[in-house]
């Protein structure tokens, strides 16, 4: 297969860490499909990345499986094929809340979104990677496996996809491999749609925080998408991988 044939569908992939993927895997020579709710940022980005190849933008709500269907065959019908699936669609319970006052209606549409998203989409791409010998690589972050005050319904979604990861590599392999990437700080302030964005944060004592010596930034996650997504990472499947600069791993005491 030549890599112009490649075809990947990047959910939420109109902003932010999704807008990176997407950028890097067009470099990579993909075809890219993204799905986002944001209609507005979706076609700013279809146009904005049509200089780096083949890009195109389907609105989708990845909790309602209807619109799901619909996105996986726009996709299919633009390209005829499918080989990777990038689910990074998600959102937070903001503003954060303890969990004495977070709101049932709040919990349950973060988790619809987060973590019901990422089990629809593969649900329905399977089908279409399993013929091509495809990838998923599902984004969780690192607070499935630490959190801050207040974040239960994000910290819950991110966890599940973790666990998510491994039982679908189970499940769909040995035709599909299915990888997980926790990402941790990613400074997405250039990557938003026009009218939202902001200068990267340039505050030297929040880079030291990190061992490598800086805040990640979108193309870090892209990157490593783009690699489990390769021929490279044939023998990787079932993983998580954490992509924080090292943040997590470093102790820290109070002073």
């Amino acid at each position: 297969m030549k890599e112009e044939e490649r075809v990947a569908l990047v959910t939420g992939g109109a902003q932010g860490i999704g807008k990176g993927i997407a950028a890097t895997l067009l470099r990579n020579g993909w075809k890219v499909q993204i799905a986002d709710a944001d209609n507005e940022a979706g076609a700013g980005t279809a146009i904005e990345l049509a200089a780096l190849g083949d890009i195109r933008h389907a609105g989708c709500d990845v909790s309602d499986e209807a619109q799901v269907v619909r996105c996986v065959s726009a996709t299919l019908d633009s390209w005829g094929r499918l080989d990777a699936l990038v689910n990074n669609a998600g959102i937070s319970a903001s503003p954060r809340v303890p969990p004495q006052q977070l709101e049932l209606e709040r919990w349950n549409r973060v988790l619809a979104v987060n973590l019901t998203g990422t089990f629809l989409m593969a649900k329905h791409c399977a089908p279409h990677l399993e013929r091509n010998a495809g990838a998923i690589v599902n984004i969780a972050s690192t607070r499935a496996l630490q959190s801050e005050p207040d974040t239960e319904a994000y910290s819950a979604s991110k966890g599940g996809i973790v666990a998510l990861t491994h039982a679908l590599a189970i499940s769909l392999g040995p035709k599909i491999r299915v990888n997980c990437v926790s990402p941790g700080w990613i400074d997405t302030g250039e990557w938003q749609k026009q009218g939202k964005r902001r200068e990267p944060v340039r505050d030297e004592a929040e880079h030291a925080q990190h061992p490598a010596g800086r805040i990640g930034n979108p193309l870090d996650i892209g990157e490593l998408t783009a690699f489990l997504l390769s021929p490279a990472a044939a023998f990787i499947t079932g993983q998580n991988i954490v992509s924080d600069g090292g943040m997590t791993r470093k102790m820290i005491y109070r002073e």
